[in-house]
């Protein structure tokens, strides 16, 4: 049945995959980077692969993109310090490779050749990995049945299996059941995810709930960011500031009225807006709506600020560290359909406030139950509990204090999942 199965995947879920790529690839920038950075990726793993240490083993993790990855990295970095090893690391999409290439814990670093058994099967023997570490959801069936066969051991890690999974769609079950089976261990985030598993008839020695490095990753990171000086003493002077991050345009059109309106009323306020897509349009777009109504200034111009009520942020990757400035929190994507990253806000111990598109997100539905995180559902909602915290000072800190312990309570996925990889390396 297997031979069937994987028959019928080759002959017509990739070829149907490849052409879609390829016609996607002539509208979508993203897609064709990702072509045009596979032409040499064996030429490139050879060339790259010949300055490796020999007598060291070889682990292999994957990621889809960058977001998976920044669950991978407390374990690679643990590992690094734990044992000597090589660790490759790829990426299925462009934004994780281009974001990663310089990665330091990686010894090689390159995208994964589309999933033909000819290209697996090529990409095995050129790496020759003793351990395959796949993370989340990004699993390509070919290199799965190639890893098998070759006795190499492979592990899902942060797995998740939500009740609504596509996977579980009659046909889908029947094969993920099959592929699922290939596995040595799948480390789930939570009990509930293994249960999840367990419908694939996955066994007990297979399964293990270990939690989230994301918590890790995240607290860690927080650390590093809480050293760094984003903004001057006097900017921060008699403040309390609100940071909006990686908001959207449906974002904005239910924070900005209730930003202009509580700046009139609270001359201590400092809003903080970071947008998801920083670019020139979106910037000018910001500063037109808010003009004559609240004064405001980028980020790359603090050097003159001047009491500008709202610093609009035109640079990436300095959210979390922005966070550390936060009194309270706002996290975008909330309505426009994916809620961004909660935990990098929940860290700092603030209240979180979020629209009612969590669905993607199992730490914006916890944080909600363990009373840090609020979410809210129009504008009139956004404005009374925005107002409630200014004024509120003692349940303001009560709530940041349900963040903080969140995300404290769940740290130490990274040892356990350090521990089972250890086991067999």
């Amino acid at each position: 049945m297997e031979k069937i199965w994987f028959a019928l995947y080759n002959l017509l879920v990739i070829p149907f995959l490849y052409v879609g790529l390829r016609i996607g690839g002539i509208f979508n920038k993203k897609m064709r980077t990702g072509i045009i950075g596979r032409k040499r990726v064996f030429e490139n793993l050879i060339l790259n692969a010949i300055n490796l240490d020999k007598s060291k083993e070889l682990i292999w993790f994957h990621s889809s993109s960058l977001g998976e990855f920044e669950q991978a990295k407390p374990i690679i970095e643990s590992l690094k310090q734990n044992v000597k090893i090589n660790v490759l690391v790829t990426f299925f999409s462009p934004s994780g490779y281009e974001n990663s290439k310089k990665y330091p814990h990686a010894d090689l670093v390159a995208y994964i050749p589309f999933d033909t058994s000819f290209n697996a099967k090529k990409f095995i023997k050129i790496v020759k990995p003793s351990l395959a570490v796949m993370m989340r959801y990004d699993i390509w069936p070919n290199y799965i049945k190639v890893l098998t066969d070759a006795g190499i051991p492979i592990y899902l890690v942060d797995a998740t299996m939500k009740n609504d999974s596509p996977r579980k769609y009659p046909v889908s079950k029947m094969f993920h059941k099959m592929l699922f089976k290939k596995f040595t261990r799948i480390l789930t985030v939570s009990e509930e995810d293994a249960k999840g598993f367990k419908e694939f008839d996955c066994t007990d020695k297979q399964l293990k709930a270990v939690g989230d490095t994301r918590f890790d990753r995240v607290y860690h990171r927080s650390l590093k960011a809480s050293e760094k000086n984003l903004l001057r003493p006097d900017i921060l002077k008699n403040k309390k500031v609100i940071v909006a991050g990686s908001t959207w345009e449906a974002d904005e059109e239910i924070l900005f009225p209730v930003m202009i309106k509580l700046a009139a009323r609270h001359p201590e306020l400092l809003f903080i807006i970071t947008p998801h897509e920083p670019t020139l349009l979106h910037l000018e777009k910001i500063e037109n709506e808010l003009a004559r109504k609240i004064p405001s200034i980028r980020f790359s111009f603090l050097n003159n600020y001047k009491n500008e009520r709202v610093i609009i942020v035109d640079s990436i990757g300095i959210l979390l560290t922005l966070y550390t400035y936060a009194h309270i929190t706002f996290v975008g994507g909330s309505f426009k359909s994916n809620i961004h990253n909660v935990l990098e806000a929940a860290v700092y111990g603030i209240p979180v406030i979020y629209g009612p598109k969590i669905e993607n997100s199992q730490e914006a539905t916890s944080l909600v139950k363990e009373g840090g995180g609020i979410i809210v559902r129009n504008k009139i909602e956004l404005y009374r509990k925005l107002k409630w915290l200014i004024t509120d000072e003692n349940s303001r800190k009560k709530i940041g204090e349900m963040s903080a312990e969140y995300v404290r309570k769940n740290l130490g996925a990274t040892e356990k999942i350090l521990s089972e990889i250890l086991s067999i390396i």
